[in-house]
This record gives structure tokens, sequence and C-alpha cells, in this order.
């Protein structure tokens, strides 16, 4: 997950202008509707309570302490042997980014250092350094830029997995929908072989006799208690936590390239799911849909994948016309009949526009 996390460290020695820089450039990032974390290390001592509240006396007590008032809460704990690995693993699924203030000798992938004054270069031992600014620069203007354009880098690679739902009953089909052909092929395959480019892994949800071709692909099981989409996806998302995923059901035989180019173009920062929506004032689609890392903990709290939009960070854009199509779920033998008819009318049409005579079969 780490490697998929947007962490900038602002490093300098004591009274560099650490405080003051990270003080300045959090509202315009917040502003952006971004939840923002700071991880702050202070070899000096830390005093986040006040002594003789019950908060400070339950910590002199020996309990590690969570307080929650009506505007603020904090987290006081006696373990004093997490690394800066282990918090940020602890905060990366509910931050869209995190600031690092100190550890100067941590290896970050990203890190800027604040000249002290006099101070010309930073010591050796601060490893790798993207930006050094002195005092008499624009150092919130220039910092907010980097971090802007670097947290745009980090949201796109974010590895993307495909989820596939197979496994349900097919009950109005009659039989089992992911085996019908469509194309020459049949709908799984075409789903597969349709997201393969855009994607690092395709995973099979669910339990399902698939065609030998597939049979290499990993498969996750539903999460025990749960039924529906969502048991899948859950167990999905626990099972790669570092990945976001392009959520698709199995009778979906018309999903194309072009439908998830634009989907996944609807990625940015702030935005952990996408749900399109086929028209203004419709439903979301929870399916063929993209679910960023940081969604699992909200889809847990979900009884339906669906309930995903009453959360701020959820999109549910508009979906053009000319690939709405995309997001059509083929259920019962007359939807089959269309199909088919619909490809027998665009393959006439076709031959007529390059003035060929299309053979009967």
């Amino acid at each position: 997950m780490i490697s998929s996390m947007p962490v900038f460290g602002v490093c300098g020695y004591s009274g560099s202008g650490k405080t003051t820089l990270l003080e300045a450039i959090i509202p315009a990032l917040r502003a952006g509707n971004l939840r923002v974390a700071v991880i702050k290390h202070d070899c000096h001592g830390l005093r986040v309570d006040r002594k003789g509240k019950d908060s400070d006396r339950f910590f002199a007590a020996g309990a590690d302490v969570f307080a929650q008032g009506p505007d603020q809460g904090f987290f006081r704990t006696h373990d004093t042997q997490a690394d800066l690995q282990d918090v940020l693993r602890l905060l990366g699924p509910c931050y869209d980014m995190v600031l690092v203030e100190g550890h100067k000798t941590s290896p970050l992938a990203r890190k800027i250092w604040l000249l002290a004054d006099g101070e010309r270069k930073p010591p050796p031992e601060a490893g790798k350094v993207e930006m050094i600014l002195g005092r008499r620069e624009d150092r919130a203007a220039l910092a907010l830029d980097w971090i802007e354009k670097g947290l745009k880098h980090a949201w796109q690679r974010v590895p993307v997995y495909a989820g596939v739902m197979v496994g349900g009953s097919s009950s109005r089909m009659g039989r089992k929908k992911h085996l019908l052909r469509y194309a020459g092929m049949t709908w799984i395959e075409h789903i597969a072989e349709t997201v393969r480019p855009f994607v690092e892994r395709t995973v099979l949800v669910g339990h399902a006799s698939v065609p030998a071709p597939l049979r290499g692909l990993d498969v996750v099981c539903d999460v025990p208690g749960l039924a529906g989409p969502i048991a899948g996806m859950i167990a999905a998302m626990r099972w790669q936590p570092d990945a976001s995923w392009l959520f698709m059901a199995c009778d979906m035989p018309l999903i194309s390239d072009a439908a998830v180019k634009w989907l996944l173009a609807q990625r940015r920062p702030g935005t952990w799911a996408i749900l399109p929506r086929l028209g203004s004032g419709q439903d979301a689609e929870p399916l063929f849909a993209h679910y960023d890392f940081r969604s699992c903990r909200l889809l847990e709290q979900c009884r339906r994948p669906a309930d995903m939009v009453r959360w701020k960070q959820v999109a549910t854009p508009v979906v053009p016309g000319g690939l709405t199509k995309a997001w059509r779920n083929i259920n019962t033998p007359g939807d089959v009949r269309s199909l088919l008819k619909r490809a027998a009318d665009e393959a006439d049409s076709t031959t007529r526009s390059h003035g060929g005579v299309r053979k009967k079969a």
C-alpha cells in the first residue's frame, strides 16, 4: 500500500520553517476536498493533553486513550516503537495524502528540504531531495505546486485490477450467462479481453466454470455472511488492498475499450470511487465502476454497493451517450435475441456501407 500512497516529506533543521510552511499549504489542499494527514516527528517530547484531565489520567494509569469531542478527537498511545512505515500503513486507507514533517533521514520517495539561515544545502544523511527551498523563495506556492503535481502522478500510479463477477444463479436466463457467446467468444472472454490492456490483473470474483483460456486467472471467494456483489467486491479488495478495482458483471458483453478509457479517465485526487450514471437524474451504476483502495472501508459499511453514493468522496459522472450500452445488463433470453438482432443489423449496415453483399449464415 505504501508504494501507492501519496506521501510528501517536508524536512529541515529546527527553525527552518517546516511548521509555518505546512500551516500555509494545508488550507489550500483542504479547499480541494482532500483529506490530509500530517505525521510529525518530535525528538524533544510531545505534549498533547492537559495534566489532570480525564484522558490524561487514563493515559497515566497505563491505557491507550481515544478521546472524541464535538469538533475533534485524538488517539494517544504508549507505543513508541511503531516506525514511519507502520504509521503510513495505518493512515493510507483513510487519507488522500500524507505530509511528513521531520523524519529528515527517512527514505521517502518525495521530499523537499527547507534551508535554515546560513545553510546552503541539505546534509548528506537527508538522502534524495527533490526540491530545496531557501527563505527568500515563495515556499508556499512552490511547495503547493510540487505537491499537487506529485499527487496527480501518484493517483495514476495505483495499480488497477479488474474483478469480473461470476457465479450468479442466472435464473432469468435459464443458463449460465457468462458462457453465452457473442461476437465469436463467450461473454466472459470478451470482457476479460477488452479490459486486459488497461489493468495489471484480471480476477474472477465468485465460483463458476470458465472457458479454458481463463482458467489461469485468480479466483476470489465471497466474504462469508454477505450476499450479492458486495460480498465478492469486499473479498477482492481485502485480498489485494493496494490496488484500485474495476468491478463489472459477467452479463455486460457490450463493455468496450472506449468505455474503459472513459471510466479510468475520471480518476482524480479526492475521488475514492466512480459510480457512473447513464443520464441526469438516474441512479448510479455500482458495477462497471471504479473503486480506489481507500473506498474499501466505505464499502464495508454498506448493505449494497449503490449505497456508496452517500459519501462525498464518491463521484457519479454521467456517461457520454455513445458509451451507455457498455453498462447494459443482458438478463433474459429476450435480451439475448435483441442483442443478436442488433449485432446482425450493425453487420448489415457495415456491409452496405462498403458496397458489399452479406451472405446468409
